[in-house]
């Protein structure tokens, strides 16, 4: 039996694969093999994560896939620039501000150009059984003892041990790339040790073992994501001295721990990023770690108010889909919002205006809607411009030319609120013919106001709902009308944009909405009205009256 098993692990090693791959170091049956059995059997080689990168995006850029779904707004710039670092091998420093999707991106990259890896079902340090040499294979199979002669860190104790239990029958679980991915978020106490490992003294005590045996090591984070993407977030937090532990696995690709005589090769890419405030402060970054990430790439905000609204569709979160609907006017005022903030003289540009303020204010418009409306008259959640100022408690950003104080941060935001529903609204009034304003305007000459609320459904549900006050408004009723059709449109189009980017579309989707459509596109026209050139109507409170 050990002669059959001795020569079964030295073919496999010695031996060309016998299978086809699919991607990578991927046997095209990867999912049927499921032992280490079946491993040795089909020769399986393992491929290294800088290859597995590598090929596996320059299949992508050959069937023209894009390599990083969910990344909007960077294919300009951004995306070709980590290709050129990825097929160079390098390891990465993202540099930008907050809310610019550096870990996503890093995410994406583990998530889709990473291969599945077969590993030891129950270990910790995604061990591979086949990294295993071929004389400690053998021997773990056959009852042997292990024979080290070299101080190298193959694969755990309990992997061996694992191995040595359930020889050719021990379990493998092939892991995703997206699985392999490992965050740090840098923190002043973060220390060496959870970098590297460290002497477990409560495993030295539980087993008996001695202190310098591998069965007292307990892996840190490096170890940890082995075989894939290590995302250190805001490095040059993260105190020098720790800086320090982090330089031979970019330069050689291993390390060693404290008084351990082993040798550790994670084989791991490091994916850091910094605010470009901290990049560019003598010192944060230590000189000689700052030189061997090797491709430093700049990140930005969306340049398009298009690319925040898409980014804004696929990261909102909300709870009941079916149940909302979100106009197109809608997202386009709150993205406007959020860029005429991150522009504003008065905002603090150095820390920026995460986008995550956009998707944050679209979660709570839906939530507004749903506790104004949508709950006590069970009708769809419709976002309105009437519900905007609820993004207050969403907005975060900081002053630079005044005090910082919530009252100056709210003036401004409410300036900016102003301009960006000016710019929506009129965007809509201004395709309306000159005799619609005209009949529009003789309307309301007769005395009529026209009330807004957020209490107020759309259809006909109670004393002054908006299908109501439209019917004493006939020129305005045509107008919101047309203007429903055109955005029906607009939205389609945004539907196939999301389809098209991989974007879910159950919240932007039109459906039957019982007037609350209606009710919304009515408040854009009668706030379009008030920045006409004169203007038509006034606002005071919540109601809208001719100008005076």
């Amino acid at each position: 039996m050990s002669a059959k098993l001795d020569d079964l692990v030295h073919k496999s090693y010695s031996s060309k694969p016998k299978y086809s791959e699919i991607m990578p170091g991927v046997p095209e049956d990867y999912k049927q093999l499921k032992t280490l059995g079946d491993l040795l059997k089909i020769n399986y080689k393992h491929v290294t994560v800088e290859e597995q990168l590598r090929g596996n995006l320059i299949a992508k850029l050959k069937a023209g896939e894009h390599p990083y779904p969910g990344i909007i707004g960077y294919d300009d710039d951004v995306v070709p620039a980590v290709n050129r670092a990825i097929l160079s091998g390098h390891d990465i420093l993202l540099v930008g501000q907050i809310g610019q999707a550096k870990t996503k991106l890093a995410e994406a990259i583990a998530k889709n150009l990473l291969s599945p890896i077969p590993v030891v079902r129950g270990t910790v340090t995604s061990d591979i059984p086949t990294l295993v040499p071929e004389d400690h294979m053998a021997a773990l199979l056959t009852g042997s003892e292990v024979v080290r002669t070299t101080p190298e860190f193959t694969v755990s104790r309990e992997c061996e041990d694992i191995i040595r239990q359930d020889k050719l029958e021990t379990k493998i679980d092939w892991v995703s790339g997206a699985d392999r991915f490992k965050y740090i978020l840098s923190t002043p106490d973060i220390s060496v040790k959870d970098l590297v490992g460290q002497i477990d003294a409560i495993k030295i005590a539980k087993k008996g073992v001695e202190l310098y045996s591998m069965e007292s090591y307990s892996a840190g984070q490096l170890l940890q994501a082995r075989h894939g993407i290590l995302c250190i977030d805001e490095l040059p937090v993260l105190d020098p001295r720790k800086q320090v532990a982090l330089l031979s696995v970019l330069q050689e690709g291993r390390f060693t721990t404290g008084a351990y005589p082993v040798i550790f090769r994670p084989d791991v890419k490091i994916i850091a990023t910094a605010n470009p405030i901290d990049y560019t402060h003598s010192g944060k970054i230590i000189e000689p770690l700052f030189d061997r990430l090797r491709s430093h790439i700049d990140t930005h905000y969306p340049k398009t108010v298009e690319d925040e609204m898409m980014i804004m569709v696929q990261e909102t979160r909300v709870a009941d889909a079916k149940n909302v609907f979100l106009p197109v006017f809608v997202i386009k005022a709150v993205a406007k919002i959020t860029q005429m903030t991150r522009a504003h003289s008065g905002v603090n540009h150095d820390k920026g205006v995460s986008v995550r303020m956009a998707v944050h204010s679209m979660e709570m418009m839906v939530g507004e809607a749903e506790r104004a409306r949508a709950i006590v008259h069970n009708i769809k959640a419709v976002p309105r411009f009437c519900d905007i100022h609820c993004i207050h408690q969403s907005s975060k950003f900081e002053l630079a030319e005044m005090e910082d104080t919530r009252e100056n941060r709210r003036g401004i935001l409410d300036s900016v609120i102003d301009a960006a529903l000016k710019e929506v609204s009129l965007e809509y009034v201004s395709k309306l013919a000159p005799e619609q304003i005209s009949k529009m305007k003789a309307e309301f000459a007769r005395n009529k106001e026209f009330q807004v609320s957020q209490v107020l459904p759309g259809g006909k549900k109670m004393e002054g709902d908006y299908e109501s006050q439209l019917a004493k408004f006939p020129a305005l009723r045509q107008a919101v009308s047309e203007t429903v059709t055109a955005v029906k449109e607009e939205q389609k189009e945004l539907v196939e944009r999301a389809k098209e980017l991989g974007i879910g579309t159950a919240s932007i989707a039109a459906v039957d909405l019982n007037g609350e459509l209606t009710a919304a596109v009515a408040e854009v026209i009668l706030e379009g009205l008030r920045h006409t050139e004169p203007p038509l109507l006034d606002k005071k409170d919540n109601s809208y009256a001719l100008s005076q």
